[in-house]
């Protein structure tokens, strides 16, 4: 018996250390893709990608940016952006995390952010605003759940 435990005892050590080590690896990923996620949708709003909405909203999709009146369905916001961007184009933007917390299949972040927006009339209009995201973890990656914020 003690020379079972004696090779069993340390193979087990060492699976648990390496799941330990792998679950302690999970999160950094985690966050890194999720920050990812809301990068892709700034960039892609930017370069006037019609399709970042169905590309990177939940079906069951809510938020409420600050200019809203009330939270938007995916559907809602889809119809808001195409008007939007009738209107003129995000011309720059840089983003400022603040915090990232994943927890399981979902994420919630934390960021401030700088846009520049040029109208149809040559106008250039700068703004500060902040959000919060919350994402799901999907088969095929994360996606917004909901996100409340917008300009200050």
């Amino acid at each position: 018996m003690k020379t079972i435990s004696k090779f069993l005892l340390p193979c087990v050590g060492g699976v648990l250390i390496f799941v330990l080590a792998a679950n302690a690896q999970d999160v950094p990923n985690d966050q890194v893709d999720v920050w990812s996620v809301i990068e892709d949708q700034w960039n892609a709003e930017a370069k006037g990608d019609k399709k970042w909405a169905d590309r990177l909203l939940s079906d069951d999709f809510s938020g409420w940016d600050n200019n809203s009146p009330a939270p938007r369905s995916k559907a809602s916001t889809k119809m808001w952006d195409r008007f939007n961007d009738e209107q003129g184009d995000t011309i720059a933007h840089e983003l400022y995390p603040l915090a990232i917390v994943v927890h399981g299949d979902v994420a919630i972040a934390h960021y401030l952010y700088t846009s520049a927006f040029k109208d149809n009339n040559n106008e250039t209009e700068l703004n500060n605003g902040r959000y919060t995201d919350i994402l799901v973890r999907t088969d095929t990656g994360w996606k917004f759940l909901g996100w409340h914020g917008g300009d200050d």
